[in-house]
């Protein structure tokens, strides 16, 4: 049987927009001598549709779209990622989760999600009823089980975390079937696919069938999915791996026992697969919001370097603005940093000073601060200031304003609050400083992109004379490391301390990644690339006095 895997890259309520995406896929299929096509999840809606779920007409009109696209199918069938209503007065949640096997221009059957997954960035228990059992459909004589992404995410190497009481694989192998599809919106984090090919190899092992799994592509608010359908035979093991961020149809002869479809940007790994990630993000992120240009703040850091090359790869040079804001502070070395990057990158480049601007807040804050201490506050006026001349300016060039954070720089608060948080997409918020010279480094494999000045000197949010980043935080490994003990893994300062990390280092990390919650509840949204990152996937409350 020759299958066709439609990797589409929807957006989340375009219904007209997905349903063209859909057809066009499903026309080049069967051109390309697909005999039965297979799209991702919820591919009417797009993934994750969330509370526009709860919107009156939503639901309505999802199923209306579906029922106009099931029109165009003919006699090579689709399988179709969408949302059903449940009956109103039946108890439970008001949707299911579905999959619609559209054929002869009707839509044939449905089958619905048995697992709901409720961690991480995941909420589905909010929307949808699950399933009893998987439906298995008879078609040409095949008993073809059709599952929804977690549906199989049953394997024992699973964390035990994510366990569930049922499990549509072991019901699906129970019965026999010929044929197992998976739709899936499996969203990327860094070694995701090291978990996802052995387990859709254990899907196709336990049910003694080929298995075929279509995952949705592109970048929605957050989350970035990054396609990389497969197909795993039990006796012959993956015989097909799509693209990784990018869109792509391909058909796959899974009968034909010399069948090895490998796509040339399969799995790429380590920096490759995060740049390729953040770029895909970062541009979906700003096109799906109608942006065309971004505007960085370049300070010759590493950070906005970092940021800088993704929206250049993401938008084209062209459409990416930089601008130096230096101060009476800023060394020479990060102004002549900055303009390298930007000669280096192609990219629009200004300058404006904020010296007055952080003299006129002074000069009207002096009578007020007469007799106090110079501290942090005057610091933080110099990033504001920032913030206020960079807000304006995307104003001004309708250019979404991108910002610089790190993950390890957001978890302590060394950041500013309305200063260099200002923006509208924080791009490398979930990656770890020391991620970032990772991948400055691999940016600069071929040739010089990031200066290799901005690469190799102390790094500093240089706010006061001579500063330096370690005055105030540990060195970045360590600081990194007790982090992702700490965010990721959720470990105490106890279990912490005993992987030998100094104990006073580690509570006063602990203590100020816990105060600077409010922070970040108030930060730009940022690209998720780690198992957990900030926002929608971490919900720990600001007002809170547990300490671990």
């Amino acid at each position: 049987m020759k299958i066709g895997l439609a990797q589409i890259n929807t957006t989340v309520g375009d219904l007209a927009g997905n349903q063209q995406l859909i057809l066009d896929a499903y026309q080049q299929l069967v051109a390309d001598g697909a005999e039965l096509i297979l799209f991702p999840e919820l591919a009417v809606c797009g993934y994750p549709p969330r509370d526009l779920l709860f919107k009156s007409r939503f639901v309505s009109d999802i199923q209306s779209t579906l029922e106009s696209i099931a029109a165009e199918i003919g006699e090579t069938p689709a399988v179709i990622g969408t949302v059903v209503a449940r009956s109103q007065d039946k108890s439970g949640r008001p949707f299911y989760n579905s999959a619609a096997w559209c054929e002869a221009g009707e839509i044939k059957a449905v089958a619905n999600k048995c697992l709901l997954p409720s961690y991480d960035v995941f909420d589905e228990d909010r929307y949808f009823q699950p399933a009893l059992a998987p439906l298995i459909y008879e078609w040409k004589g095949q008993r073809i089980g059709i599952t929804i992404c977690e549906d199989i995410w049953t394997a024992p190497s699973v964390p035990t975390n994510r366990r569930y009481n049922v499990d549509p694989l072991t019901t699906l192998a129970e019965k026999g079937i010929d044929l197992l599809l998976n739709l899936s919106a499996s969203p990327w984090h860094d070694g995701k696919n090291e978990a996802r090919e052995p387990l859709l190899q254990y899907a196709a092992d336990r049910c003694n069938c080929p298995a075929v799994y279509c995952n949705a592509v592109g970048g929605n608010d957050e989350l970035i999915f990054d396609g990389g359908s497969l197909v795993a035979h039990p006796q012959r093991g993956l015989i097909a791996g799509l693209a990784a961020f990018r869109a792509e149809s391909r058909v796959v002869d899974i009968e034909d026992p010399a069948t090895v479809v490998v796509s040339k940007h399969f799995n790429p790994k380590g920096n490759a697969a995060t740049q390729d990630a953040l770029v895909l993000g970062l541009r979906d992120y700003a096109h799906k919001s109608g942006f065309k240009k971004a505007l960085i703040g370049l300070s010759g850091g590493i950070d906005s370097a970092v940021v800088a090359a993704l929206a250049t790869e993401a938008f084209g040079p062209e459409n990416v603005i930089g601008i130096a804001l230096p101060s009476s502070i800023s060394s020479q070395h990060s102004r002549d940093d900055a303009a390298a990057l930007a000669k280096n990158l192609g990219i629009e480049y200004h300058e404006v000073a904020i010296a007055d601007t952080v003299s006129a807040a002074e000069t009207a804050l002096g009578p007020l601060f007469k007799g106090l201490t110079v501290d942090v506050t005057e610091e933080n006026i110099q990033a504001r200031a920032r913030g206020v001349l960079l807000m304006a300016m995307s104003n001004k060039f309708g250019a979404l304003l991108l910002t610089t954070g790190n993950k390890s720089e957001i978890s302590v608060g060394y950041c500013t609050l309305y200063g260099d948080m200002c923006g509208g997409l924080a791009v490398i918020s979930d990656l770890p400083k020391m991620k970032v010279y990772a991948l400055a480094r691999h940016m600069n494999l071929e040739h010089e992109i990031i200066p290799v000045n901005t690469i190799e000197k102390p790094p500093s949010a240089e706010l006061r004379p001579d500063q330096k980043d370690e005055d105030s935080l540990p060195p970045y490994p360590v600081l990194d490391g007790i982090l992702r003990l700490y965010v990721e893994e959720g470990l105490s300062s106890a279990e912490i301390t005993d992987k030998g990390y100094d104990v006073e280092v580690v509570r006063d990390i602990i203590r100020k990644v816990d105060l600077n919650e409010y922070k970040r509840k108030q930060a730009a949204p940022g690209l998720k690339t780690t198992p957990l990152a900030f926002g929608v996937g971490r919900r720990i409350p600001i007002v809170q006095k547990y300490i671990s």
